[in-house]
């Protein structure tokens, strides 16, 4: 049985976006200071950050791609959520201390405070040009379903869920882009679900529903990668749990994208729980998207994106929405999609504008300046950002490559170096600022040429980066011999 997108459909997706500008705005409160507006006072429950945190690093690359992905290939990708949660892990007992100590304000913090102004301002600035590329990617993947569901053109889709997240980005602030972020993963995670029942009770029941994906070997998870090189093939277990590992390292410990978020908790029990929990989720949440896909496979006939009159995976998921659903259902899991984008493209605005002040212009800031004043600059740059993320998806309109590994790949560039650097900073005492940006820096240029000679696997780029970047920080500081370190913070 096929349906389309019906009036019904469209009243749902707009009362929903409406709605939660609303509720964003209201949860939000009013902000004092550009602290509260970047953090939130630090009284956000846990549970709403761990939420959040699941919201914000899901976007519509989980909601579309990953089922795209088990669509065409199998379960492999879980092998890499088992490594999401094994980082959380490692980041909740080594990295949260260390930014629980003092008043730190962003991620970025704790490098000033261990090697200089220098290192906290490069990584910042890092930090900015890897998240403009990687959410540009996630912002256009959503403009996918718009596209073809209002019929409109890419870069008015963009620039729609742009608007929608700006606004209550700048009137609620992090408070506000928290709890629309934990209202949003219950939605999205509902459409998911109901996404499911509907392709199963289509197929007269769950047997009937993942025969043909069955057969077809799709349900296999765990794989050692024999007869493909070990560097080459993604999704096996060790490249899963260590680059998955890795990754999540890089992305939760280091990314001011969710360490904004941790620091906002109460507490850092409370943060822990958060994360921890976060990584629990993740890896369920995964495994739904990636049935979806399977069931998604059965439903079509195993049929290519070709066959289907498509031009890539990503769009059979919306496809099946547009197409496949009864009247209302269609647009609830619409509206679950747009939570999912609009969860990351929030929180990206908030991250970049708090690492841009914070990070950037803090040291800059004049000592008559009022909280006030410093309350308008923030919003100010928050639009900027927003109007970057435009120019970005819009950018990346015409890849041919699946979203979710182009994000992901992106985010690789410069999370090995990064996530060496601030390892550096905890475990090798006697790094100092100059090895520090070196290695830093090193890490960045080698995986440049990695990714871009396609040497390994994409699951492996944050391991190679920190390794190159650590190893130079130690070589570096033993090639230095026994000088005293010089005192940190200067410029």
């Amino acid at each position: 049985m096929t349906y389309g997108f019906t009036t019904l459909d469209t009243i749902v997706v707009v009362a929903y976006l409406l709605a939660i500008v609303v509720f964003g705005i209201l949860r939000g409160g009013k902000q004092a200071s550009a602290r509260d507006y970047f953090l939130g006072a630090g009284a956000i429950p846990w549970l709403v950050v761990c939420f959040s945190v699941v919201a914000a690093e899901t976007s519509a690359l989980t909601f579309i791609s990953i089922p795209g992905l088990a669509y065409m290939s199998d379960l492999g990708f879980l092998q890499v959520a088992f490594g999401y949660l094994l980082g959380r892990i490692v980041v909740a007992f080594l990295f949260l201390p260390a930014f629980y100590k003092g008043e730190l304000s962003t991620a970025y913090a704790f490098l000033e405070a261990r090697f200089g102004r220098r290192t906290r301002r490069f990584a910042s600035v890092v930090f900015l040009l890897t998240r403009i590329a990687a959410d540009g990617v996630r912002l256009f993947a959503t403009a996918i379903p718009v596209k073809l569901v209002l019929n409109l053109d890419y870069p008015t889709a963009i620039l729609l869920l742009a608007l929608v997240a700006l606004l209550y980005t700048y009137f609620g602030g992090l408070r506000g882009v928290l709890w629309v972020d934990a209202l949003q993963m219950v939605v999205y995670l509902g459409g998911a679900l109901a996404a499911a029942f509907v392709l199963i009770t289509r197929a007269g029941g769950w047997d009937a529903a993942f025969q043909l994906a069955q057969t077809a070997g799709k349900f296999k998870v765990f794989s050692s990668g024999t007869g493909q090189g070990f560097f080459q093939a993604p999704y096996t277990l060790v490249a899963g749990l260590a680059g998955g590992a890795l990754l999540s390292m890089a992305s939760h410990g280091t990314d001011q994208l969710v360490v904004q978020r941790l620091l906002a908790a109460k507490s850092l029990p409370a943060s822990r729980k958060a994360l921890i929990g976060s990584g629990v989720v993740i890896v369920f949440q995964f495994a739904l998207f990636l049935l979806v896909g399977l069931l998604l496979y059965g439903y079509y006939g195993g049929r290519t994106p070709a066959e289907l009159g498509l031009q890539r995976s990503d769009e059979i998921f919306p496809r099946f929405i547009v197409e496949g659903l009864p009247p209302g259902v269609g647009g609830f899991i619409m509206a679950g999609l747009f939570a999912a984008a609009l969860s990351t493209v929030a929180g990206s605005m908030s991250s970049m504008s708090s690492s841009t002040v914070l990070d950037l212009l803090g040291s800059s800031r004049k000592e008559n300046s009022t909280a006030e004043r410093e309350l308008k600059i923030s919003r100010g740059v928050t639009i900027l950002w927003a109007g970057l993320l435009v120019l970005s998806a819009i950018f990346f309109m015409n890849t041919t490559a699946t979203v979710v590994e182009l994000a992901l790949s992106i985010a690789s560039f410069t999370y090995g170096g990064l996530l060496g650097t601030f390892l550096l900073g905890m475990l090798i005492p006697r790094v100092q600022e100059r090895e520090a940006l070196a290695a830093f820096a090193a890490g960045i240029l080698v995986m440049v040429l990695v990714i871009s000679l396609k040497l390994v696997a994409w699951t492996w780029y944050t391991a190679m980066g920190v390794i190159v970047a650590l190893c130079v920080g130690v070589a570096l500081s033993f090639m230095r011999g026994s000088r005293p370190p010089g005192r940190p913070g200067g410029s």
